[in-house]
């Protein structure tokens, strides 16, 4: 069989049968190590988070390949197939994974494993290409002006009339998150879609009772 024949069997119509040629092994193996580099860079680039997690995005190649292998060994003997499900059944992950899109990397990963131990790369590479450009497309959509939080410091638990007066002219949206008063002090945080920053930072200012105040981002999104 040659190289051509080898190439057009496994990048594009999948292994029929169960004996498995070395030549198609490392052609799958390299055809899944350059889609998850694809993915490396792409999860590299989208990365949202404070601190970039270098052994994530490592562990994302490695995924693939280990998956590619695991599909390849279960489709080329039967009974390797059972023993290995038993296998993978005992095994536990307990780290918990906070951001959404590291879910769809680590599923990402271990789909283009499945999928190029399969013996359709093909499939792999447009899936990879439509899902990038759907990612970038909404990620830069942005929706509308982000939310920030006003914490404001008052001596007089009276000068709330006066600050939400002056919330509602200079906000788009607003809305009370929390209220701590005594008699003599007022906390509150609202939650702001500021028209103008500068102005309402001027009014405020100019109200005597008020002692101190701040506007905090926060890392949620616009919902409309």
């Amino acid at each position: 069989m040659s190289f051509q024949d080898v190439f057009r069997k496994s990048f594009l119509e999948g292994y029929a049968s169960l004996d498995i040629q070395i030549g198609e092994i490392l052609l799958c193996m390299v055809c899944t190590l350059l889609l998850s580099i694809y993915i490396f860079h792409v999860y590299k680039m989208l990365n949202k988070n404070s601190f970039y997690n270098k052994n994530f995005n490592l562990s994302l190649i490695a995924l693939a390949l280990i998956t590619a292998a695991v599909i390849l060994t279960i489709q080329s003997n039967i009974v390797v197939s059972l023993g290995m499900v038993g296998a993978l059944s005992i095994v536990r992950f307990r780290t918990a994974v906070k951001e959404p899109l590291d879910l769809v990397f680590l599923f990402w990963s271990i789909s283009v494993g499945i999928i190029c131990g399969a013996g359709f790369a093909m499939i792999a590479l447009i899936c990879s290409v439509l899902l990038t450009l759907t990612v970038f497309l909404f990620s830069r959509y942005s929706g509308g002006k982000t939310s920030l939080m006003l914490v404001v410091n008052a001596k007089d638990y009276r000068s709330e009339e006066g600050i939400m007066e002056i919330v509602e002219k200079n906000c788009q949206y607003y809305k009370t998150k929390a209220r701590n008063m005594t008699k003599d002090h007022l906390d509150m945080v609202i939650e702001v879609r500021v028209k103008e920053e500068k102005v309402l930072i001027q009014e405020l200012m100019a109200l005597d009772s008020l002692v101190s105040f701040s506007l905090v981002a926060h890392d949620g999104d616009v919902t409309l």
